[in-house]
């Protein structure tokens, strides 16, 4: 099917709507140029903008124009050297002086990329486009009413702030019509009637007094009508409309004991930064708990999170025992979509790991709408892992996944969290 578009009145400058245009009629190139900046970016860096080359070819669509068919004469200024009917010599070409750096080619013209520069959130919702929180439902009991305040017509009292000039100004204008059109009659009928009787009975008669007398009264009622009137006054209106949200929490657990040395600590790091960068930008009403753990697990801010060098011996049991004891206290009332994430190199003290597994299956797991478990190892699965292995196929809302390299951590983490399709 062939497509025409009228780029005539097409606005030449850079507005938000022109913009978003070109967003959506390139997108599969834009997002192939994000793909590709994401490889050279740190999980720190992701948080930025991004500036992206598009081929000129993707740009490049058939334009309509007149052809130079016919005979045309054209007059060019400063001719002191050709008369009408002259031959002129086809220039020469190749000769040209430039001062070009770039060796000769043999294929032809070549144009410069498209250069685009995306912003914070333009890069970061192509980024998480296909991403979301597996199972994230909104059922009775986890709506909470949120309200939103929207404009609902115009009311007769309020705040000064909130007068609406015009809609005030139409009123009284309208008030002063109504009240005054009566007299304005009348006192166009009078003024008819003075003339005549000023033609005919002259300036000093009984009957031009009587008709003077009675316009100046007209007029005096129309001059007291009030310009504006506090009766002519409106306000905007705004009400609040009740808006069900969603709220949901997701812990990060992360293990941070001595056989976690520093480089499996900064793929665990990155992993959650990369997640948490994902959940505090695409929902509202988010809650994010962080626990730490070696054989004591803590709840600790986010600074801490990311940042502590604390370390020590390993039982994971402390963390899931503590999540399991925040979420009761704070998060057990229906009201929440619980998420939990984990990550850890698996090794476990071996009598803590079948704790472990009872306790993520029996308490934890029943009150989560996603659990996701990442072991960063590149040897073979530790105890931790076979352990859990037990659990993946009797919860559907249980995941697990491995990070060998920093390399994996973004593979890793779109497939625990990728968009399943209903």
């Amino acid at each position: 099917m062939v497509r025409i578009i009228d780029r005539r009145f097409d606005s030449k400058n850079k507005s938000a709507v022109n913009r978003q245009r070109f967003m959506r009629r390139f997108k599969q190139q834009i997002r192939k140029a994000v793909s590709e900046a994401i490889h050279g970016r740190s999980i720190r860096d992701l948080d930025n903008g991004e500036q992206i080359s598009i081929p000129a070819r993707d740009l490049s669509e058939p334009s309509l124009q007149h052809g130079k068919g016919g005979i045309w004469e054209q007059i060019f200024p400063g001719n002191d050297q050709f008369s009408a009917g002259d031959r002129i010599k086809r220039p020469l070409g190749g000769d040209g002086q430039g001062s070009g750096k770039g060796k000769a080619s043999n294929e032809g013209e070549h144009e410069d990329d498209f250069v685009f520069q995306l912003s914070r959130e333009e890069f970061l919702d192509l980024f998480f486009e296909d991403l979301e929180l597996p199972r994230l439902i909104r059922t009775q009991l986890a709506k909470v009413t949120d309200y939103k305040t929207q404009r609902a017509g115009f009311k007769s009292d309020g705040t000064p702030a909130n007068i609406n000039i015009i809609r005030s100004m139409r009123g009284a204008l309208g008030r002063r019509l109504a009240l005054g059109s009566p007299y304005s009659a009348r006192i166009r009928s009078l003024q008819q009637e003075l003339d005549e009787a000023l033609a005919r009975y002259g300036e000093d008669s009984e009957e031009v007094r009587a008709l003077r007398e009675e316009l100046a009264v007209l007029r005096a009622k129309v001059e007291r009508i009030p310009f504006i009137d506090s009766f002519d006054l409106r306000y905007n209106n705004r009400i609040k409309v009740p808006r069900p949200t969603t709220q949901a929490v997701m812990f990060c657990v992360m293990d941070v004991s001595g056989s976690m040395d520093e480089e499996r600590k900064a793929m665990a790091k990155r992993f959650f930064m990369l997640l948490y960068l994902f959940l505090t930008r695409t929902y509202e009403h988010i809650e994010v708990v962080f626990i730490r753990h070696h054989t004591v697990a803590k709840e600790v801010d986010e600074d801490e999170f990311f940042h502590s060098r604390e370390s020590g011996g390993t039982v994971v049991s402390s963390a899931l025992v503590l999540m399991r004891d925040i979420l009761h206290q704070r998060y057990a009332n229906g009201q929440w979509n619980i998420y939990g994430a984990q990550a850890s190199d698996g090794d476990n003290w071996d009598n803590d790991s079948p704790i472990c597994g009872r306790l993520l299956g029996n308490e934890i797991l029943p009150w989560c709408q996603y659990f996701a478990y990442v072991e960063i190892t590149a040897g073979d699965p530790q105890n931790l892992w076979r352990e859990y292995a037990k659990l993946e196929g009797a919860h559907d809302n249980f995941a697990m996944q491995r990070i060998e390299s920093p390399t994996d951590i973004y593979p890793v983490f779109r497939e625990l969290f990728k968009k399943t399709i209903a």
